[in-house]
């Protein structure tokens, strides 16, 4: 049993108190407790503040620190009240105590929890409880494992650590109204929703194949870049700038099948395989036909980065009825 506070005596109920050892002045700080019978005789434990009643048979029944402590093998301190000190966390020793009756226990559900009762099942060598604690982290660990990992993007030098330390090929999706200086368009904000949904889509699909970057705060309000052995391969920009005859206005575009191409593409620079000559030739990645023999143009094309942008509409009123023209480059 154990109580975390210790009552005033009952009149005419047996003590609790554990007879010193004869030869012991009385308020003596330190003295060896040496096994007693019956195994009914009780001692009195402060752990961290937190008190505790417990049996030497409890203390000495497993090839633990504790039986060390109470078989009379290592020193111990006991305050005037005579309780045992033990200067470590209470929190836990109530579920140490009931290990040691037991032999098994409940284990916490939470994981902080868990990790500070392998603490203690460490420093009081309870070597059962130890393993059984491992083993439920392990449990956890192995179910709470996310199938798809999706970092934000919060500096240039964390994405560059983060292209650096994956193998696999990345898709980044760069959102940031907060750029935007003017109004945008009446669908620019279910086509920015949308580009967020695909994103959301694609990382679903290929979570196991590809790494998935968001990014807040690049220069673009929706832009699209895929990566493939470290480097740049293609960016689809989504956004452009109206000029209107009074203000102008941002657009954003969702082009949806480009996108799904561009990921599609991205797909040959997975490890361990490297890019298909043919493939790259086929998607206009870089020129196939053989490593051999090829020339300095052919090697150029491999660093160059496939960009699309939205086309931009320029409306101007030049005309002295407000008739207007309307130029497209």
């Amino acid at each position: 049993m154990s109580a975390e506070a210790s009552g005033p005596a009952v009149a005419g109920a047996p003590s609790l108190e554990v007879p010193k050892p004869s030869g012991l002045e009385p308020g003596s700080a330190a003295y060896g407790l040496k096994p007693l019978t019956p195994n009914s005789k009780y001692v009195k434990l402060n752990v961290g503040g937190s008190l505790h009643y417990t049996t030497l048979r409890t203390l000495t029944g497993q090839d633990t620190m504790l039986k060390a402590m109470f078989s009379g093998r290592v020193e111990v301190l006991t305050d005037a009240g005579g309780w045992v000190l033990i200067d470590r966390s209470g929190r836990h020793f109530g579920t140490i105590l009931n290990y040691l009756r037991d032999g098994s226990v409940p284990l916490p559900e939470s994981t902080r929890e868990l990790g500070e009762l392998l603490g203690e099942a460490r420093y009081y060598l309870v070597q059962g409880l130890i393993e059984d604690c491992q083993l439920a982290l392990q449990q956890k660990s192995e179910n709470l494992s996310p199938l798809c990992l999706i970092p934000t993007v919060t500096s240039p030098r964390e994405e560059q650590q983060l292209l650096a330390s994956t193998s696999k090929p990345v898709v980044k999706l760069l959102h940031n109204r907060s750029n935007n200086k003017y109004s945008y368009t009446s669908t620019s904000d279910d086509n920015l929703l949308k580009n967020i949904e695909l994103f959301d889509k694609l990382a679903l699909r290929f979570h196991g194949r590809l790494l998935f970057l968001k990014d807040v705060l690049g220069d673009e309000i929706c832009c699209w870049s895929f990566y493939g052995k470290g480097r740049k391969i293609a960016e689809v920009c989504c956004t452009s700038i109206v000029y209107a005859t009074e203000k102008k206005q941002t657009k954003v575009e969702f082009p949806e099948a480009r996108i799904f191409e561009e990921t599609l593409n991205i797909l040959i620079y997975e490890t361990p395989r490297g890019p298909d000559p043919a493939l790259l030739e086929a998607t206009g990645g870089a020129a196939g036909g053989g490593g051999a023999g090829r020339g300095e143009d052919e090697e150029n094309r491999e660093h160059r980065v496939r960009r699309i942008h939205v086309r931009r509409h320029i409306t101007h009123d030049e005309r002295p009825h407000g008739q207007q023209i309307v130029f497209k480059d």
